[in-house]
């Protein structure tokens, strides 16, 4: 594999993709998208964070974004906006993995978990491949 090559996947700098991440303060939730097939962080990912109306189970985006060189995406929602409550996190997988030259059994993920306590940090990685994805929660 080229040097070129390799970084090309260690930062996933592709041509003609802008990486944007979500700017702020720091955020009560924060996520880290880690691609374990290849030991390099998941960079340059699609994400939307949403909110489920618990009266109408009808989800609401709050923020979307893109995972920064290091497979994070700072700022996905403010201590004002963070409230107990249901969310999820959908990462755009197979646009990930396509941009890569590479296809994927899970066209997204998502992820959802329940805010009892929002004066807590919550932390939402997610570990990746082709064919598996984990999470768990951390610190």
């Amino acid at each position: 594999m080229s040097a070129y090559r390799l970084q090309q996947l260690k930062g996933h700098i592709l041509p003609g993709i802008e990486i944007t991440a979500m700017a702020g303060p720091a955020s009560p939730l924060t996520t880290h998208v880690l691609n374990t097939a290849m030991g390099v962080p998941g960079s340059n990912m699609a994400l939307g964070l949403y909110r489920q109306d618990p009266s109408t189970n009808a989800w609401s985006l709050i923020t979307s974004g893109t995972t920064n060189a290091d497979g994070r995406c700072p700022g996905l929602i403010t201590k004002e906006m963070f409230t107990s409550g249901v969310y999820r996190m959908r990462f755009e997988t197979a646009q990930y993995w396509e941009s890569m030259g590479e296809a994927s059994f899970y066209p997204h993920v998502e992820i959802v978990f329940t805010i009892n306590d929002p004066g807590q940090k919550y932390h939402i990685p997610l570990l990746l491949s082709r064919f598996s994805y984990s999470t768990y929660r951390g610190s």
